[in-house]
């Protein structure tokens, strides 16, 4: 009598379960059913843009862009607060990995996402301008050796990715170069150009016109191999400063408790599209070297990226504010 009374809830728990698998199955086989909003915000969208009409052309369902401001905040809050259903995805960048170390934020990466895939990375460009007399990192790192201070860098902002990895470079060199923080990247830039400041390191798209018309000098590429459109240019790392790795890149996350079946149909058509002869050669021309990795591969790069952040930020005395 014992073992039935105890039995049947056990009985019922079984039953809830499998109808929620099947539910779960459900779902996945029939999604999507509805438009997708595809979040951005925290860098270009231009990664969102390609894969989205690819998206669109297979599940015959509209993927929408939806801009977000605000450095990756917004965009980060927006999807961390959305139905974990798999119809709102977020553009994540390399901002995402950056801003807990600088910004109070509402969510948690790893608590409040789940990984779906690194669709590329793509390279900085540590530039100065041509009237500095260096034309390797070598002779930079002694230029700024023999003038402390004297040097300033160019960033889109106290937190950016350009402010962060001139940060660990100097972490890495022990060189005293003043970093100058201006409201936008495209500032930044501008300022370069006009010898407002003597160096940056510049996303590749933006960096590669201005080094074609003769207005910056490239000396390296922040990521562990060389760019395709500068092929010419070395590495950090090969220059003297060895695993110094520090890449621009774009992954896909969506709500933590997204079903791991609509996960895994995500994943399996955003590889497809990025894998397409059309995409592939889109996208070399923004200077992204893709990758489509799996989920478990994308969560275990953010852990690595938000350690070497937080890890960076503690010495230069970031805070979260």
């Amino acid at each position: 009598m014992e073992l039935t009374k105890s039995a049947t809830p056990l009985r019922i728990w079984i039953f809830a379960a499998i109808a929620a698998l099947s539910a779960t199955s459900t779902l996945a086989q029939n999604y999507p059913v509805k438009p997708i909003r595809f979040v951005t915000g925290g860098g270009p969208d231009a990664m969102a843009r390609i894969l989205g009409p690819k998206m669109t052309a297979t599940w015959g369902q509209q993927i929408v862009i939806e801009e977000r401001g605000g450095g990756g905040i917004l965009s980060g809050e927006t999807v961390a607060r959305a139905s974990a259903d798999g119809y709102t995805l977020l553009l994540a960048t390399t901002t995402h990995t950056m801003n807990p170390n600088f910004f109070k934020l509402t969510y948690d990466l790893m608590r409040d996402f789940a990984p779906v895939t690194l669709l590329g990375k793509i390279s900085f460009v540590l530039s100065v301008h041509p009237s500095v007399p260096v034309k390797s990192i070598d002779e930079l790192i002694r230029l700024a050796r023999a003038k402390p201070g004297q040097l300033n860098a160019g960033s889109g902002g106290t937190g950016s990715p350009a402010h962060l990895i001139i940060e660990l470079f100097k972490s890495r060199t022990g060189v005293n170069i003043v970093h100058v923080p201006y409201k936008t990247v495209a500032q930044g830039v501008t300022a370069l150009i006009g010898n407002e400041v003597q160096l940056m390191f510049v996303v590749s798209p933006s960096a590669v016109p201005q080094i074609q018309a003769g207005r910056i000098r490239p000396l390296a590429v922040s990521t562990l191999t060389r760019s395709a459109s500068l092929p010419d240019v070395p590495t950090v790392a090969e220059s003297g400063l060895p695993g110094f790795d520090a890449p621009a890149w774009n992954g896909v996350l969506v709500p933590a408790r997204t079903p791991v079946a609509v996960i895994m149909k995500l994943h399996a058509e955003l590889v497809r599209d990025l894998m397409l002869p059309d995409v592939l050669e889109r996208i070399a021309v923004l200077g992204f070297e893709p990758v489509g990795n799996t989920p478990q591969e994308y969560g275990a790069f953010l852990r690595a990226e938000l350690a070497k952040w937080a890890k960076l930020a503690k010495e230069i005395g970031a805070k979260a504010e």
